[in-house]
């Protein structure tokens, strides 16, 4: 079983409900968009706003609870805890044994998610707290990675980042409602990262950033632009030896600074909280432990 952070679990869950809301399963073909677009089938559930966590850091960075998927296909959530950690765990719903690429997305840029986009059997579909599926297209098999970095090209609501098996890497514009543009070419050679993750602004300038990790353990910033057509500025190295994390994913804001963070699972299990420091020279504070052991029971973090 995954352990919380051990720390204080009367904060967040105590003044919000993080709500257990399962919607029917759904499958259809139609294709929204683009032919590289899909068509899925998944169970939604309800997550907790940032509104509702009592502070004025969401109007500065994302604060949402983690989810993990574990190997049955079960659905948690743990919530910050209001004093740099996570809270106990809450369990979100079920039938997520075939969920790939999950990733939390904000619509409507009040600094909480307002669903999930997920892919299953290479269709995407997006799935709002409490409400039932929305297909948005098929043809999503030929990513490998998917995840949203927040809002990238400066609309208001948050984007969706894809890589293809060939490497190159591409941004799809959130329209605020689940659906998404016709995809744009970022770059080639994004197949030398095994990590990819971001969720807001990591520098202090505004801008959604992310982080990618290479084969060598190398920990590269991307710095966001604001810009759809190249959205970010060329890599810059901000560490090394990262290769003892089996899993890297941003969130938000945990530790509620008002800055976005980064969540390390080590290959023992264990959790560790890199708090982000808003400054591109030097991105985030050295690591705590905010989970001793258990967390590799889930095949997805997000």
């Amino acid at each position: 079983m995954a352990n919380s952070s051990g720390l204080n679990t009367t904060g967040i869950l105590s003044r919000v409900t993080v709500a257990a809301i399962t919607a029917a399963l759904v499958a259809t073909t139609t294709s929204a968009f683009a032919a590289d677009q899909p068509k899925a089938a998944e169970r939604a559930t309800a997550a907790p706003s940032a509104s509702a966590f009592n502070t004025s850091a969401a109007a500065d960075a994302p604060i949402n609870a983690l989810y993990g998927v574990d190997g049955g296909g079960y659905l948690y959530a743990y919530a910050p805890n209001g004093e740099g950690g996570l809270d106990s765990r809450t369990s979100n719903g079920y039938g997520w044994n075939y969920a790939k690429h999950m990733t939390q997305a904000d619509h409507d840029a009040d600094g909480s998610s307002d669903g999930i986009w997920s892919i299953n059997n290479g269709s995407l579909v997006h799935l709002p707290w409490g409400e039932n599926p929305v297909t948005i297209g098929g043809g999503w098999g030929i990513y490998n990675k998917v995840t949203s970095a927040g809002n990238l090209a400066g609309a208001g609501a948050d984007d969706l980042l894809a890589r293809d098996t060939s490497g190159r890497l591409y941004l799809y514009l959130g329209y605020g409602n689940g659906k998404l543009t016709s995809r744009k070419l970022v770059g080639s050679g994004w197949g030398q990262y095994n990590q990819i993750t971001g969720k807001g602004d990591l520098t202090g300038d505004g801008k959604a950033d992310i982080v990618a990790r290479d084969g060598s353990g190398n920990l590269y910033l991307y710095k966001g632009t604001g810009s759809s057509t190249a959205p970010f500025a060329g890599r810059v190295k901000i560490g090394s030896g990262w290769n003892m994390f089996n899993n890297l994913v941003s969130v938000g804001d945990i530790d509620f600074d008002g800055i976005t963070d980064l969540i390390a699972r080590d290959t023992a299990g264990a959790l560790y909280l890199y708090k982000g420091t808003g400054n591109a020279s030097g991105v985030f504070k050295p690591k705590v432990k905010i989970g001793t052991s258990g967390w590799n029971t889930y095949r997805q973090l997000f």
